[in-house]
């Protein structure tokens, strides 16, 4: 669950009509062809048109490219780095440990014999169900296109209680025995108590696809006439929807379950839970009650989820995925985004509608430069200020990643070993400090094709808990990788940062030591800060509830025009929050008519949305 619950409510509660979003068919594309018919740009020559560009090929960027070409627009992809996906994007590696760009693999059977490192998400659920309130998962059935999908239900995990670790099944029943074990008889009466205050608060808003959201008038359709009683549950579950997950104020006593809700909200938005919004724990608390739960997972691991969302753009008439491709500026002319100016080249590619962000949000600004529109230089300096730094007071940033991609001999994974596994060194220290939490995933025990024959591919990573300051000294050394080669400080601050990494492999795997891998790859901050194009490492925006001075901003812009998406936009971090910003942008450039064509094809569970206050 993400922040689009919040933006819904407050989209239903303080609309006001606007006109616009009522027009009939015949009227909507008349008002499209209009805005097709833009002024020549003045002081540019365009060298190709099309209706839309998206800077950025990551969840959000394809998600909003696919929904848009699959209305019949030319759309656009310009993805700088060499490989999509983003934060989500998988690289290859040989077994001599050689990069290998997944464009030059031109017999498809020669990847069997390469690692297939994920760089993001890892952890999946919701996807592979026919019906499903994920948001990924309706992006996949309006672009009609979607991976295979492998399911498993085994977990693991290392707490400071569990210091030898436990395995089992997931789901409602599987967890009551791991608090009784762990935290005793108040730890399930806590949890009961619990469930009872927020299920009904979920199932009204696991009613509503955000797919269906729209920031105009037109939501009265999509959302209120489609979906009616979950639409009055919202309105009245509303003041809920803004506030925090506060486990004192919701009676949690027992400590066990108080830093298990904690690791939970950390490891699904990147706070810890008093700054988690309370109905996206609601959310995550409704699943643990999902009959016949599993996680789900990628065949082809998450390069196959990026290629099924570009397949829905690259499979459409006038539209294309271009990668190693960088954007030197966003072209305004009159208020308006007109188009884009390459860096390498300087060619200009014009937009007839519209050029949308999947850059973070420092990378957004900088698109356009200073003076060129006086409202998005005010947004500019809101949220940036000066130095962009938080601590001088811009917008704060979650904390960045450390990345540790492993190619390891088969024999030295456990064959009883989870596909995944989570590791705790110390509640209190508090749940982001730097390594506590640790999150292990061997793709390859679910799907063998991700590693050579006779191979496993580990990927393991610190969960958003690696300050980026404390990688500044080394700023000096982001594009020089001979000089980082050569930097001895830089090398053993890295095998520092990444210690706990291995720590938390060799749990489950103590095989698996530095002397034994075949391939070894870390990455730090740094990586993220240069490779992602992500401004000092961040992953998305770390806006609590209830923050006065800043909220996240929405898909559109102040300029005419220019719209974003991805986790530093109104749903926030994560897989489910970034598919649903790319809807949301989406839905802002498409008629309310062709929103509805591409909802039909969303398959809710059956049973959803009745709510708490449903007969």
């Amino acid at each position: 669950m993400t922040n689009t619950a919040v933006t819904l409510a407050v989209l239903l509660s303080t609309y006001a009509a606007s006109s616009s979003a009522f027009q009939t068919p015949a009227a909507s594309v008349a008002t499209r062809q209009r805005s097709n018919n833009l002024s020549p740009l003045k002081s540019t020559i365009a060298d190709e048109e099309v209706d839309c560009i998206v800077i950025g090929s990551g969840i959000g960027g394809l998600s909003c490219a696919g929904l848009l070409a699959a209305t019949g627009r030319t759309v656009k992809v310009l993805e700088r780095h060499y490989e999509i996906g983003g934060c989500a994007h998988e690289f290859y590696m040989d077994l001599d440990g050689k990069t290998v760009p997944s464009a030059s693999i031109k017999d498809l059977s020669a990847r069997k014999d390469l690692f297939h490192f994920e760089a993001g998400p890892s952890l999946y659920s919701g996807l592979s169900d026919e019906r499903s309130p994920n948001p990924l998962k309706h992006i996949y059935q309006m672009i009609e296109e979607e991976p295979e999908w492998i399911t498993y239900d085994q977990w693991g995990a290392f707490l400071p209680e569990a210091p030898d670790g436990y395995q089992m099944s997931i789901g409602a029943e599987n967890f009551v025995k791991i608090l009784r074990t762990y935290g005793g008889e108040e730890a399930v009466e806590d949890w009961e108590m619990l469930a009872k205050t927020l299920r009904p608060m979920s199932a009204g808003i696991k009613g509503i696809p955000h797919a269906a959201i729209r920031s105009d008038g037109g939501i009265m359709l999509t959302v209120a006439a489609k979906y009616p009683k979950s639409f009055y549950n919202v309105l009245r579950c509303a003041p809920a929807f803004t506030e925090s997950f506060d486990l004192d104020e919701l009676g949690v006593k027992n400590e066990f379950l108080r830093n298990y809700l904690d690791m939970l909200a950390f490891l699904l938005q990147g706070l810890p839970a008093n700054q988690t919004l309370k109905v996206v724990m609601a959310y995550m608390v409704e699943d643990f009650f999902k009959e016949n739960a599993v996680m789900d997972f990628p065949k082809g691991g998450s390069g196959a989820l990026m290629g099924a969302l570009a397949r829905g753009v690259t499979k459409r008439k006038g539209c294309s995925v271009d990668i190693s491709t960088s954007v030197d500026e966003v072209i305004i002319e009159d208020g308006r985004a007109v188009g884009v100016r390459l860096a390498k080249s300087g060619k200009i590619i014009r937009v007839k509608e519209a050029v949308i962000s999947n850059a973070d949000l420092t990378n957004t600004f900088n698109f356009v430069p200073e003076g060129v529109h006086q409202a998005f230089d005010e947004e500019r300096k809101k949220f940036l200020g000066v130095t962009n730094d938080p601590k001088d007071g811009s917008v704060p940033y979650c904390k960045s990643f450390m990345h540790l991609h492993l190619g390891v001999k088969s024999e030295l994974i456990p064959e009883d070993a989870p596909p995944q596994w989570t590791v705790v060194q110390d509640w209190s220290k508090g749940i982001d400090a730097i390594g506590n939490v640790v999150v292990v995933s061997v793709g390859s025990k679910l799907d063998q094709s991700m590693a050579p024959p006779g191979y496993h591919v580990l990927h393991a990573y610190t969960a958003g808990n690696e300050p980026y300051e404390d990688w500044e000294q080394f700023e000096h050394l982001m594009d020089d990788a001979a000089a980082r080669d050569k930097d001895e400080a830089y090398q053993a601050f890295k095998d520092e940062r990444a210690q706990p990494i291995w720590d938390a492999i060799q749990k489950r795997a103590p095989a698996v030591t530095k002397e034994s891998v075949t391939v070894e790859k870390v990455a730090t901050p740094l990586t993220h800060a240069r490779f992602l194009n992500r401004h000092r490492g961040n992953y998305g925006l770390a806006i609590p509830p209830g923050d006065e001075g800043f909220k996240f901003p929405e898909v559109t812009t102040p300029i005419e025009g220019y719209y974003r998406c991805g986790d530093s936009t109104t749903s926030g971090i994560g897989v489910p929050a970034t598919a649903s910003s790319g809807a949301l942008c989406a839905n802002a450039i498409m008629t309310v008519w062709e929103q509805l064509e591409l909802n039909s094809k969303i398959k809710m569970p059956i049973g959803y949305g009745q709510g708490p206050f449903s007969n």
